[in-house]
This record gives C-alpha cells, sequence and structure tokens, in this order.
C-alpha cells in the first residue's frame, strides 16, 4: 500500500499549522515555500482540506488557512480520507462459489489499519516533536 504524496503534503502541512497554532492565516505562498513545493499543487491540497471540514479558508490581504477542527481531534484517517477518498484499498476479482475469500482477510486488514489511524491523532506527534526540541534546550 502506498499514500499519494498529497496525503504526505497534506499530514505534514497540517502538523507544521498545528505547531504554528495562532491567530493569523498562513498564506498558501509561504506554506508552499517552507514545504518547497508549487502553490497550485500544494492549493489543490488545501481545497481538499478544507471541504474536508479540516481548515478554513479566508479571502483577501490578510488571507490564508487556518485550522477549523479542533487541533486536538484531527486524525490521521481524518487527513488520509480527506485526500485519498473512502474507498476500499483492496477490491477481489476473482470469486469462486460467488464469494472472494481472499476479499474477507483484505477487509479486515483494512479495518484494523482505519482504526488504529482514526486513534492515532496528528497533534500527539506534533507534540512529541516539539517537546524534543524544547526540552533539550
Amino acid at each position: 500500500m502506498k499514500y499519494t504524496k498529497a496525503t504526505n503534503y497534506a499530514l505534514h502541512t497540517l502538523a507544521y499549522m498545528m505547531m504554528h497554532d495562532k491567530t493569523d492565516n498562513l498564506n498558501l505562498q509561504t506554506l508552499a515555500k517552507h514545504f518547497n513545493i508549487s502553490a497550485p499543487y500544494l492549493s489543490k491540497i488545501l481545497t481538499q482540506l478544507v471541504k474536508a471540514n479540516l481548515i478554513q479558508s479566508t479571502s483577501g490581504v490578510n488571507g490564508g488557512y487556518v485550522l477549523r477542527k479542533k487541533k486536538e481531534d484531527i486524525s490521521f484517517m481524518d487527513v488520509i480520507k480527506a485526500t485519498e477518498g473512502t474507498g476500499a484499498l483492496f477490491n477481489c476479482e476473482f470469486h469462486e462459489e460467488g464469494e472472494c475469500r481472499i476479499d474477507k482477510v483484505m477487509a479486515e486488514a483494512e479495518e484494523v489499519l482505519e482504526t488504529y489511524l482514526q486513534n492515532k491523532k496528528l497533534y500527539e506527534v506534533v507534540q512529541e516533536s516539539v517537546c524534543k526540541k524544547e526540552c533539550r534546550e
């Protein structure tokens, strides 16, 4: 299984937003420059996060992006669903006697993975990272 680059950038962008959680909006250019990716590409990813109600966008001179959902509530699975969608990872192509025995195992594995990623909050990882930096100083 492999997630797209969009999911990678979405997770890192939200983590960055959590570390810089303040009242100011983070603008597209600042975020794109920080991650060294094109603004149009990042804009598409941010649009997906807006549609998933994880962040909100504000237009205008002081516009940009800010977290919409509480940072403590954003799970890895929330972000993955926003960028990858909600379809099954495995689709059985071969059916014996009307069923696919392999599909059952794959569906169970996906359920375990989804539960784990739904329970794992992105902010927990951000906090660990911030503590490692600050706790050494």
